[in-house]
């Protein structure tokens, strides 16, 4: 768990521990789906696009999938019937996965994006993506934590 997602709870982590013993998989993490379209293009809430058997084609802090038919224009009504997901600083490693990313290179993706999970999928390894319907607020500013103390006061 990253310090800029201090609202991860224990099902998200259960959910982590049954994806890292899938086989194959490398790395394990989670996602939400986006509602709205301010989140959606703010470039702190980094989205995952992720394939038909729920691995993680590709992170970015950019919109993606981008809609071509709509030059990118995105509304609550397109993200219900498109799901796009934001990523969760959670992630669950296996020891081999550990011992060899530690000795790669930072690479271009990763540098361009400064998503080090971008690392991993360049260098062939797999990232399993579970779907949370828990929602959780990142912390990467300001404004970010001042969601999350309100949060925290509504739920208190």
């Amino acid at each position: 768990m990253q310090a800029d997602e201090p609202l991860v709870t224990a099902n998200q982590i259960h959910q982590l521990s049954e994806l890292i013993h899938r086989d194959g998989i490398d790395l394990a993490t989670v996602a939400h789906r986006f509602h709205e379209p301010e989140d959606f293009i703010n470039p702190n809430q980094v989205k995952v696009v992720i394939s038909r058997n729920d691995e993680a084609l590709y992170f970015s802090r950019s919109p993606i999938p981008f809609n071509r038919d709509t030059a990118g224009t995105v509304t609550r009504e397109w993200l219900e019937e498109n799901p796009c997901y934001r990523h969760l600083g959670l992630y669950a490693y296996t020891r081999h996965f550990l011992e060899s990313f530690t000795k790669l290179p930072p690479s271009y993706l990763e540098t361009t994006e400064k998503l080090e999970q971008l690392r991993a999928l360049d260098n062939g390894f797999r990232i399993a993506v579970g779907i949370t319907q828990e929602v959780s607020i990142g912390v990467d500013t300001p404004e970010d934590a001042v969601a999350l103390e309100m949060q925290i006061r509504q739920e208190n």
